[in-house]
C-alpha cells in the first residue's frame, strides 16, 4: 500500500425497499474536512490520467460500474518512493479510496456502462487556480501499462 493511501471497506444495508452505503462520515477515521462533492463519469475502456494535487486529499468512491484506480508514488521523500498500486472498486468491490496530496492517481473505466466516480475532496476546486499538476497517460515518469493483461 502506497504511504498515505487508506481504503474503507462500504458496507451496504439492504432491505425489502432497496439498498445504501455510507461513503464518508465526519465521525469516521479517514476524515479531515469537507471541501466539495462532485461526480464524474468514465465511459468504457477510458483512461484519465494522470494527476495529482500539492494540497488536496481526494476520497473516491464508485457508485455505478467498475474502475481500475491506479496510484503512483514519486513522492521524493516516500518511503513507497517509485510504487504503483492497482485498486479496483465499484459494484463489485465497494471501497472509499483517500489519496493524499503529491500521490498521482488516474482511472481507467472497466464496465460495460459508464463507471460513476464520487469525490469528497477536503478542498473546493479553485476555478482561478487549480491544485493539479497533470502528466500524461503515457508518461515516461510512471512506468505503467494501461491495457488489459491476460492471465
Amino acid at each position: 500500500m502506497i504511504e498515505g493511501v487508506k481504503t474503507k471497506l462500504l458496507k451496504t444495508i439492504a432491505d425489502e425497499r432497496g439498498w445504501l452505503y455510507e461513503i464518508l462520515r465526519n465521525d469516521d477515521d479517514l476524515f479531515s474536512s469537507f471541501g466539495q462533492v462532485y461526480l464524474s463519469a468514465v465511459y468504457p475502456g477510458v483512461v484519465k490520467a494522470w494527476h495529482m494535487h500539492q494540497k488536496q486529499t481526494d476520497n473516491f468512491a464508485v457508485v455505478g460500474g467498475m474502475i481500475k484506480l491506479v496510484l503512483a508514488d514519486l513522492r521524493e521523500d516516500s518511503p513507497t518512493r517509485g510504487e504503483v498500486q492497482e485498486l479496483y472498486i465499484g459494484d463489485e468491490n465497494r471501497l472509499l479510496v483517500q489519496i493524499p496530496p503529491l500521490v498521482h492517481h488516474g482511472v481507467k473505466g472497466i464496465s460495460d456502462i459508464p463507471a460513476l466516480v464520487l469525490n469528497c475532496p477536503d478542498q473546493p476546486y479553485d476555478h482561478e487556480n487549480p491544485d493539479e499538476i497533470r502528466l500524461p497517460f503515457d508518461s515516461d515518469r510512471i512506468n505503467y501499462n494501461w491495457d488489459v493483461r491476460h492471465g
